[in-house]
């Protein structure tokens, strides 16, 4: 199996076993058609198969011949590539039209001493066309083949290029920490030192640090369970715990089967932070923030609620003013999910804002034990 799929790789991966594959796989089928030849008229067996094999090895030797004097040309402008190329087809045809030519009417006057043919330019000159066809073919093949792989070379090129490009904006969107939360938390940090809260403000450095150091050391590109998720962002909300305390109210409900549901790292701490920003921060009384997720018909819907004043909708979008972290959560679900996803906006009753989120329901297959 191993070696199977060594050469299997070779063939895909190396031109050279590619090229030796084909040209000997076409130079044996024009053997195998020569010898067909002979059985179906009747001609001598034993002569026709000698024949066969002395035209098609001088024929892997023209080729050989052909493709590196290609390899020379393939540097020049492509009218002067094709001239080139096309009188070499008419050299190598002409020697091995004569060769050919000559060794079967040798072989023909070794078993038939009466035969005696002569030959002559009309003789030449059938030989000539029938061997410029097969030569012209082989050389057409080699130029496809040729352009094909570097077609296919460029086409690999140019997705790895876009996947890199599609990396980058992943990472870029999934590391844009806001430096709204940062600033905050310093600020709150700094002035609970100056108060000489020194216990709460050495419980909010490390949260902080621990959350930072998630955020750092996770693959941007890595999904992971949901259930790893709330964890997660559980540390930036230990952290705002601390800043308002008994004001920010949490309830969470994950149903069973949803907590094994694969999503982007981080990907809910934008909403939560605008929730926190917008619906917390600005009341006196602080407020609520709502995490809920379940799985139906194969697809994952969380919701993300809260019961600040809201935003002014329009038919279900975000404004153009819209909020950094939600517009990065947006474009991190189209990076990830295309067209196959869904994320729309809307208001919670009495008051604030409710965002609907449906994702493929993906789970880490368990490795195969060997």
């Amino acid at each position: 199996m191993s070696l199977h799929h060594d050469i299997t790789q070779k063939l895909i991966t190396h031109n050279n076993y590619q090229f030796w594959t084909l040209n000997l796989f076409g130079w044996a089928g024009y053997g195998f058609f020569v010898s067909l030849g002979a059985i179906l008229w009747g001609e001598d067996l034993g002569m026709k198969l000698a024949y066969g094999t002395l035209a098609t090895i001088t024929g892997i030797a023209l080729s050989m011949g052909m493709r590196a004097s290609y390899h020379r040309f393939w540097e020049y402008p492509p009218i002067k590539r094709g001239l080139m190329s096309l009188l070499v087809v008419m050299l190598a045809t002409g020697l091995w039209s004569y060769f050919k030519m000559e060794t079967f009417f040798l072989m023909m006057d070794s078993i038939d001493p009466d035969h005696k043919k002569k030959t002559n330019f009309s003789e030449f000159l059938g030989w000539y066309t029938y061997s410029f066809f097969i030569l012209l073919s082989w050389g057409a093949l080699y130029y496809g083949i040729k352009y094909y792989q570097m077609l296919q070379k460029e086409r690999q090129r140019t997705l790895k290029a876009t996947a890199m490009a599609h990396e980058a904006q992943l990472k870029m969107l999934r590391y844009q920490l806001n430096p709204h939360f940062l600033f905050n938390t310093l600020n709150a940090i700094s002035t609970l030192i100056l108060e000489s809260e020194t216990r709460t403000a050495n419980t909010m450095v490390v949260e902080l640090s621990k959350f930072l150091r998630y955020s750092l050391e996770n693959d941007p590109m890595q999904k992971i369970h949901l259930e790893q998720e709330i964890a997660a962002l559980m540390l930036y909300l230990n952290i705002e715990k601390v800043r308002f305390e008994d004001r920010l109210k949490l309830e969470i409900n994950i149903e069973e089967d949803a907590k094994e549901a694969l999503i982007p790292s981080l990907l809910l701490q934008p909403l939560v932070e605008n929730s926190i920003k917008y619906a917390i921060s600005k009341n006196e009384n602080g407020g609520l923030i709502k995490i809920e997720a379940k799985v139906f018909a194969e697809q994952l819907l969380i919701e993300v609620s809260d019961d600040g004043p809201g935003i002014e909708l329009s038919n279900g979008e975000l404004p153009k003013f819209g909020g950094v972290g939600l517009r990065n959560f947006q474009e991190r679900l189209k990076e990830i999910y295309g067209a196959n996803h869904n994320c729309s906006f809307g208001k919670s009753s009495p008051t604030g804002l409710k965002i609907h989120i449906r994702i493929p329901f993906e789970q880490r297959l368990k490795k195969e034990t060997p």
